[in-house]
């Protein structure tokens, strides 16, 4: 499999599917947003797999459908919480380039006001600047490029 996709990574509502349709458009790619392929392989919505699965059973099943995906000259948004399944991004780095869309955490707060809401699951007592800073590292660890969208 060639190695020429580009997979956008960051925290939910920095922008993964809105700027991965204009990139794919501009570049003549397809544009893939894992949740819905999710979704379309589950038969439910993510709030629904999170409640009948619980968050592990989520992550295990996202963890899957990522780490299956065979595309080429594609864009691909996956949900934020893929940075917690190491197979998954090897998979990703392996057919792609992986650009971390950053975001500061004040920038964040104002878009999600309401994290359960937007289908951010926090675990038992974990705050959502916790969450925000745990991500981070790790969307740091595999990103290729990052775009400061704080800063640009």
């Amino acid at each position: 499999m060639k190695k020429n996709n580009i997979i956008f990574i960051g925290m939910p509502a920095v922008g993964k599917s809105t700027i991965g349709v204009v990139a794919a458009k501009r570049l003549g790619m397809r544009f893939v947003d894992t949740d819905l392929l999710i979704q379309e392989q589950e038969g439910r919505l993510l709030h629904e797999i999170i409640e009948e699965a619980g968050e592990d059973g989520f992550l295990a099943i996202e963890n899957r459908v990522n780490r299956e995906l065979h595309v080429e000259n594609s864009v691909i948004a996956p949900g934020g919480s893929v940075v917690y399944s190491d197979e998954a991004m090897r998979h990703f780095k392996e057919i792609g380039t992986v650009i971390y869309l950053r975001v500061s955490y004040d920038t964040i707060r104002r878009r999600i006001r309401n994290p359960p809401q937007r289908g951010v699951v926090l675990r038992e007592g974990q705050s959502f600047q916790e969450l925000y800073e745990d991500r981070v590292k790790l969307f740091e660890k595999y990103a290729d490029i990052t775009i400061d969208e704080d800063h640009h």
